[in-house]
């Protein structure tokens, strides 16, 4: 059995007691303090323990003298309780100031209950300030936010923050229009932006305005492309169509037709063959069993124990099989 209580000095003691005629029990405590370094030599922990041991005993029970422990060590434990509870009531005195500034306790002037959760808030205009509600001093053209963080307040649209102390109106140029968020600003259709500005979009012949407002501000109409601030025509050979690309390829030829320097030639199809619309290859592809061959389509050979694959252009062997010198073998 072993406890620790905490005592002021060093106590060393032993206990033993012979008790009953022919078989006794001895029992021996000890008691030892351990100093605290950090508090001072006069303090320390103190621990508590005791043994037992049967021993053969005489007819006569002896019992060596117990010590006196002075009355101001014999309750230590609750010097320790009463010392606690001063720590206690110290740190409930400190934290009072915190649990106001976090909206409990009574509730002040200029604020409010909350409707759930408890405890109350500061009303708009209002900031939590030790147990009080004080006002928040913002600036001009500026509103309060409601919020316990930060300065409380923000600029109104149409104007912008300067040194976290007031609120500079945004400068519009002529022909322009605040955005939507209210911290820039945009030209009017018609107008694009130079700088701090808004200049007239000067649009060539065959051009109407865009909505990209940070290009030229004008699109080239269909069958015209642009080159050095102008307009001009898309040259389409015969057999061929625009495209409308952004990017590109102005221009492509006709199905049935595949380019060549610049013109739409026709597309020479060959037996057993279809045309083919990928963008490479000849413009034509042969039907299934059948395989490209020298610009033709050649019937496939397909050898015992093999079929077309899903292409339906090419052969490979049956499951089981492979190849071997252009046949199917049996697998080992």
């Amino acid at each position: 059995m072993t406890s620790s209580v905490r005592l002021t000095r060093k106590q060393d003691f032993r206990i033993e007691v012979a008790e009953n005629e022919r078989v006794s029990t001895r029992t021996t405590c000890k008691v030892e303090f351990l100093p605290m370094s950090d508090a001072g030599p006069q303090t320390g922990i103190a621990r508590f323990g005791c043994q037992y041991e049967t021993v053969p005993t005489c007819k006569s029970s002896t019992v060596r003298e117990k010590p006196t422990i002075p009355n101001n060590q014999r309750h230590p434990l609750k010097r320790l309780i009463s010392t606690s509870a001063v720590f206690a009531g110290v740190a409930a005195s400190l934290a009072f100031p915190v649990l106001a500034q976090d909206g409990t306790g009574a509730v002040p002037q200029n604020a409010e209950v909350r409707s759930y959760g408890g405890g109350w808030d500061c009303i708009l205009g209002y900031r939590v300030e030790g147990v009080k509600c004080v006002p928040i001093d913002f600036p001009e053209n500026a509103y309060a936010t409601g919020r316990s963080y930060g300065s409380g307040w923000e600029c109104k649209r149409g104007f912008v923050e300067v040194g976290r102390a007031s609120c500079k109106a945004i400068p519009l140029p002529d022909n322009a229009f605040l955005r939507s968020s209210g911290y820039d600003w945009q030209c009017d259709r018609g107008y694009r932006r130079e700088r701090e500005t808004c200049v007239p979009i000067v649009l060539p012949d065959n051009a109407y305005l865009s909505d990209d407002t940070s290009g030229s501000g004008w699109t080239c109409e269909r069958g015209f492309t642009a080159s050095s601030g102008t307009c001009i025509p898309i040259a389409v050979p015969e057999n061929g169509y625009l495209t409308n690309a952004d990017y590109g390829d102005e221009w492509a030829c006709e199905r049935g037709f595949f380019e060549i320097d610049g013109r739409c030639d026709p597309i020479a199809l060959p037996a057993n063959a279809f045309l083919d619309t990928a963008s490479y290859g000849p413009g034509w592809r042969c039907e299934r069993g059948f395989e490209a061959v020298e610009g033709a389509c050649a019937e496939i050979d397909i050898p015992p124990n093999a079929h077309l694959d899903r292409s339906g252009n090419r052969w490979r062997c049956d499951r089981g099989f492979h190849l071997s010198d252009g046949e199917c073998a049996l697998g080992r």
